[in-house]
């Protein structure tokens, strides 16, 4: 659940407006934040793919709309809470300073609220337009966010991102369930995949924000180390995932084409996990550490690799 944009914006404080000073079409536009659209954009594209898995095909298009607003509420709802929980080290944060609880667009109290009934009402939409699998599948991911993530790891340890990105993989499971209300090994490989993916995607944003990491005392894997020894996990864990996404072919879940993209652009990551590695090995620093390239390529490569698990069974 760990995409992030990085924003230069002055660090803000917690604060509260007036009514008058909230119009509504801002209030709008801060609702809608406090639910992360791009991190959501993201889980959905780990989603749908895995339904077209799942039916061999198109699967019923109805379900699909459904599934993705289900996940979006679900997602929405987790996020909103999120933010409900660190509002205090958002407002330290400058790359958090202007997210809607800290400007006082929104209340405290609001977020609160409309977290929860976004929890309730997602998990109410998949048990009865989808189903319960899906919908218990779905709370989980939120309750393991929230709970296990921002509360217990997230300040006290630099494994968060590691156990915390669990929440993340749970898409995949949901996709799958969603059309067969059932398991297979096929999402439980995408799910190994995204957890997996999700340090070595996370970390080199880390690397780069470490400094307001630090400063609210959030102990982010870059923050307490090195940045080699931040590299050598990435690309311990690169390694990995690159192998892990190799499963599904022999398996008999993929055909040739997903198989030719997970080597292209496994091998791709491989190429920069291992050069962001060099350059941490040669001590650079600042721009020349260049770890924002890595994490670019992880958002393209997680997208390219789903869209292969999409368009595979129509060539297969």
């Amino acid at each position: 659940m760990c995409v992030t944009a990085v924003e230069s914006r002055p660090v803000g404080t917690l604060g509260s407006r007036s009514p008058s000073h909230r119009p509504f079409g801002a209030r709008v536009k801060a609702f809608v934040a406090l639910t992360k659209p791009r991190i959501i954009e993201l889980l959905l594209i780990t989603t749908v793919p895995v339904m077209f898995l799942a039916e061999q095909g198109v699967p019923d298009l109805k379900l699909v709309l459904l599934t993705c607003v289900g996940g979006y509420l679900s997602a929405g709802g987790a996020n909103a809470l999120n933010m409900y929980i660190d509002r205090d080290i958002d407002a330290l944060m400058e790359r958090t300073s202007q997210r809607p609880l800290v400007t006082g667009m929104v209340s405290p109290r609001e977020c609160l609220v409309f977290g929860i009934t976004l929890a309730v009402v997602s998990t109410l939409l998949f048990g009865l337009a989808v189903n319960w699998l899906s919908a218990w599948l779905s709370l989980g991911a939120l309750l393991f966010y929230v709970v296990v993530y921002t509360m217990i790891l997230k300040r006290r340890t630099s494994q968060n991102i590691v156990w915390g990105g669990i929440a993340g993989c749970l898409p995949v499971l949901i996709g799958w369930s969603s059309v067969t209300n059932s398991m297979s090994w096929a999402p439980v490989i995408l799910f190994l995949v995204m957890f997996f993916w999700t340090p070595p995607h996370y970390w080199p944003l880390s690397m780069r924000v470490k400094e307001d990491y630090a400063r609210v005392g959030v102990p982010m894997l870059p923050v307490i180390a090195s940045n080699k020894v931040v590299a050598r996990q990435i690309v311990l864990y690169s390694w990995v995932m690159v192998a892990v996404s190799l499963l599904l072919q022999p398996l008999g879940y993929t055909g040739w084409f997903y198989t030719v993209v997970a080597l292209a652009t496994g091998g791709w990551w491989l190429w920069e996990a291992h050069a962001l590695q060099n350059r941490a090995k040669a001590e650079a620093t600042g721009t020349k550490l260049k770890e924002m390239r890595l994490f670019h390529w992880s958002i393209t490569y997680v997208s390219l690799l789903f869209v292969a698990i999409a368009v595979d069974p129509f060539l297969r």
